[in-house]
């Protein structure tokens, strides 16, 4: 079963995010640990932390772009300041950050049972 094209091009835009937060994390961790003076414990529930931060951030933006998406549009085309921004590159935008946090948020669990 193949799926349609729409749904794979939004699971690469998550999953894409979600690589990046999950090679971010232990290297937030490693940092926190040696430059922060973490422990490896409190270390990896800080990047579990900034993930889910990350993720919820992602997520009201998202909804705010559903929302008002159309109505910011609309008042820069009648006030012909047009920023380029669009409702649909928001969307896509916020897709890729709460992958990123989804990533960190999968991750920082398994480094602090690792280094725990």
């Amino acid at each position: 079963m193949s799926l349609p094209p729409a749904v794979r091009e939004r699971g690469r835009l998550v999953a894409g995010g979600a690589v990046v937060g999950s090679v971010a994390t232990p290297v937030l961790v490693a940092g926190l640990v040696a430059l922060g003076g973490f422990g490896p414990l409190a270390a990896a529930e800080t990047a579990f932390a900034f993930g889910g931060l990350w993720f919820g951030l992602a997520l009201l933006g998202w909804a705010g772009s559903v929302a008002s998406g159309r109505a910011i549009e609309a008042a820069q085309e009648h006030l012909d300041a047009d920023s380029g921004w669009t409702e649909r590159r928001s969307r896509r935008a916020m897709a890729r950050i709460g992958g990123f946090g989804a990533g960190m948020m999968l991750v920082a669990p398994v480094v602090g049972t690792a280094v725990g």
